[in-house]
Formats: structure tokens, sequence, C-alpha cells
């Protein structure tokens, strides 16, 4: 694990000793900080900074952390950090008196305290606040990093993201960013007149999606259950209730590898609409994502990846078998036999999954997997998948071997998955049937069959649009970043005690 370098020139051990000792003396005097529970503040760091002419010789009390401190004689220059910002603190022996300044002397950086006086500008022109009066309200009993490196770690970032939120303020603007995202999109669907639920997060048949769950157990019911895969079936299950509107957003949990694109546990947005169908879907995926980039980044372009996205709206829809002509060369169109079809995706070097089926739409689907998703950059939705791969959507009426399904891609990333729901219950069951011979011949993430849920389709479902769409995802285009882990507070890492 990777090691602090301290402010000071002590050794970790003595600053820690020293921090501790201070603690004991002010506890000894009555004084303890974690006595305090409460500290009225009336600003911020930035407001004080925004409206400086107007609070300029007026009295404020904020409360923050001390995160750097430098003594000139009778006077104490510090940084205090709240959630806005940081401003400069000005502490003076006339001021404060001589036995509150040899208070102050005591403090730490990385302390917590509430402060009170007038803001006012230095010799130097910045805004600073004259502090009449400083409360200790939190010691620090551990140094943060060196001021000048602050926490460059990744894996120690993500392992104390605390200590990563203390040093390197910028990263809390993603999870600005984040809750701002989720604020939009909820704005957005409820303005749409869909309705918020939620649906159990533990089940008894693993569903909704192709992946591998994480398996737990019911010791009172004496079963196991499945963390859920997608949220899928039960809100399908709620249109046919004739909710007609609903969407949740919510953390689906997915036993499968981790890299910067995938966590084990992550955050998605499903919704489904009742009458509508899969080109509804795109409009609203396309509203969600644009609207939200115009709102919190003042603009469509963006930079993600290392490259130039622009998500102005008017994105690009091709069908699957359009972009593999295009990017690919091979033209499913006109192919109708299956073993020409395995043989074509063969000629351009692209193999079939040991477990599917060798047909027409399980090589149309292996080429634009492994040939055509790294292809598209600027955000494109591609349509009509082959019904192999989608046993919960509506076949095309033009081509049964189709589905009337899209996903959205940038910058080589899959951003959401939509259908026009399959809503027959014998088609239904047959495609189910279908998957679980595909688990045993070694397909694991195959869905398996839910009677409750086909029963529920039995009493009758409309013609219904749905999608799902990656939150996370979302949130590193809007920020910028590489990795899930950015995005992610609390990313799922392996225990030290296992490296």
């Amino acid at each position: 694990m990777a090691k602090f370098v301290p402010q000071a020139e002590l050794p970790l051990v003595d600053q820690v000793r020293v921090r501790h000792e201070k603690l004991q003396a002010l506890q000894q005097e009555g004084r303890d900080p974690f006595q305090i529970t409460k500290f009225d503040v009336t600003h911020h760091a930035q407001e004080i900074k925004d409206r400086f002419e107007e609070l300029e010789e007026q009295s404020v009390r904020l409360a923050g952390r001390i995160m750097s401190k430098r003594g000139m004689g009778k006077a104490i220059f510090a940084d205090l950090q709240d959630r806005s910002g940081r401003v400069q603190l000005y502490i003076k022996v006339d001021e404060m008196g001589e036995e509150a300044f040899a208070e102050c002397r005591k403090l730490d950086v990385g302390d917590i305290v509430g402060v009170e006086g007038p803001v006012f500008k230095t010799q130097r022109g910045e805004i600073s606040v004259r502090t009449r009066s400083v409360t200790l309200l939190s010691k620090s009993l551990l140094p943060l990093p060196e001021k000048y490196h602050g926490l460059q770690d990744k894996e120690l970032r993500f392992r104390q993201r605390y200590l990563d939120l203390i040093v390197n303020p910028d990263v809390q603007e993603n999870f600005r960013i984040r809750s701002r995202f989720i604020s939009y999109m909820r704005r957005y669907l409820d303005e749409q007149g869909y309705i918020e639920v939620e649906t159990p997060v533990l089940n008894t048949i693993s569903g909704g999606a192709s992946a591998r769950p994480f398996v737990t157990h019911h010791n009172t019911l004496d079963i196991d259950m499945y963390m859920r895969i997608a949220t899928e079936l039960p809100l399908k299950r709620l249109i046919v209730g004739g909710m007609e509107r609903v969407y949740e957003i919510g953390r689906i949990f997915r036993n499968e590898g981790m890299d910067p694109k995938h966590n084990p546990e992550f955050t998605s947005v499903e919704l489904y609409e009742a009458y509508a169908d899969f080109h509804r879907m795109m409009d609203i995926a396309e509203g969600i994502l644009s609207g939200a980039a115009m709102e919190i980044l003042g603009s469509y372009k963006l930079s993600w990846m290392g490259y130039d996205i622009d998500l102005t709206p008017g994105w690009p829809r091709l069908t699957m078998i359009e972009a593999v002509k295009r990017y690919v060369g091979v033209d499913f169109g006109a192919i109708s036999d299956d073993a020409e079809a395995v043989a074509a995706a063969k000629a351009v070097g692209v193999e079939l999954n040991p477990a599917a089926e060798p047909t027409w739409g399980n090589a149309l689907y292996a080429c634009f997997d492994q040939k055509v998703e790294e292809q598209l950059i600027q955000p494109t939705f591609i349509t009509m998948y082959p019904v192999e791969v989608s046993p919960l959507t509506k076949r095309s009426p033009e081509d049964p071997r189709l589905t009337e399904r899209f996903e959205f891609f940038i910058a080589h990333s899959e951003m959401g998955n939509a259908y026009s729901e399959l809503n027959d219950p014998i088609d239904q069951r047959g495609r189910f049937v279908k998957q679980m011979e595909q688990r045993e011949r070694g397909d694991d993430e195959a869905e398996m069959i839910d009677e409750d849920f086909l029963n529920a389709l039995e009493y009758g479902m409309p013609p219904t649009g749905g999608m799902g769409i990656g939150v996370d995802r979302c949130v590193m285009l809007l920020c910028g970043v590489d990795s899930i882990r950015e995005v992610i507070l609390f990313p799922t890492m392996k225990p030290l005690d296992k490296e």
C-alpha cells in the first residue's frame, strides 16, 4: 500500500503522536472538540469570493478543513476548504488576543474548524476572512498527503475516497456532475409522464439480461437468491398491470470481470412505455444525453477517450446489416443460408462463440461485435439485432430473423440498449427454452425461464418500448474520464490481503 508523504519534516509516527498529545491536552482542559455538536454556518468559501463587493467588511461564519497554514510573526495565514472551495483566513494576534492566537498556532493542517470574522481583501488583492474567532470542531489525527503532490496513487485514491475528495478537490466535481445528470434524467422522464418505481434487488430467478449473477442465501426461507442483473422483468410486469410509463434508477449486480468500463455493481436506468416502440426509445436516449450535456456543460461538444464527441441531436441510425456492410464489407442482406453466413464471417476473420449455434443471426452479430463496434466513435444507434441475441425483443415484421432492438455507442462504448418489447407469451417461452438449451451447452449467462413473467404476459401486455442506459458510462462521458472508478464513489477493490 502506498505511503503518504507528510507535510512536516517529522517522521509520520511522530506527527501522529504529536497530534494525539494535542488532543489529550485539550480533553484534559475540558475543551474536547469531539463534544461539539454543531456550528452555525452563514456563508461558504466560493460565495464569499463571488459576493465580495456585497460582503466586504461584513462578518461571516464558515466552517471547513484547514488545508495549509503558514505563520509570519504575529500573523497566521491559512486556507480553509469547505464544500464550495477554498478561502484564505487571516489570523492576527491583535484581532484574536494572545491566548486565542497561541491556540491557533497549535492547529494542524487537516483540522476542521469554524471561524468568524469580516471579509476583506489583502494588500496582495486576495479575498480573505479577517478571523476574530476560531473553534476547533474536529481534530485530524493523521496528516494529509504532502501539499504539492497531493494523492496521486490511483489504487490508494479509490480505496480511500474520503482522502481523495479532501486533497483532490477536482474529484468532487465528477460527483457533482453525476448528481446533476441523475437529477436531469429524473426531471426529463417525470416531464414525459413516467413514474419512478422500485423493484426487488433479491430475486429467486436471475433474468432480464445475459449476465452471470451473484448468488446469496436466504436463511429463513432456506433458498438461494440472486442479486438482480437487470430490472427489466419486474418493470414489464408493471406495464402488464397498467402503469404504462415506469422507470427505475438503481444498482445492478453482475458477477463478471472488472476493467475500466465495468464494475461488478453499477447504476442503470431502465424505462418502459406502453404503446411505444424502439424508435420512441431512440428519441428519449438522445434527449436525455444531449439535453444533460447542454444543461451541465453548456455545450453538445466534449472530449472523451481521446476523441472529440458531438452530441448534437440527430444521431445516425444504422441497421446492423448496414453497419457490417459499411465497416466490414460483408452484405448479410444478400445472404440467406446459415452455412454461407458463417463462412462469410470466417472469411473476414470472425469466429463464432463455441456455445452459439452456427446461424445467420449469430454470424451477423459476431461480425458486428468483433469488427464494427470498435469503429463507432460519434453517437450512433445500431438497430435490428438478430433474434438469437435478443431473447426479450419483438421480431421485425419485415424480417423475422431480426428484432426491433437498438444499442447506441459513443467512442466505441455501448451506452444503452432498447427494444420494442416482446409481448407474445408463446414466442417468449420458445426463446426462453432456446436460452436454456444454450445454458446446457455451457453458456451460464443465458436467460433462465421465469414462469411468473410468462404468466404475466399471458394476461396481455400492450405494445411497449423499453430501454436501459448505463448511468456510470454517461457520467464518464460528461466528466471526460476513461475509468468507471472515477465516477463511482466506492468502486469494488480487491482486499489488500488478497494481493
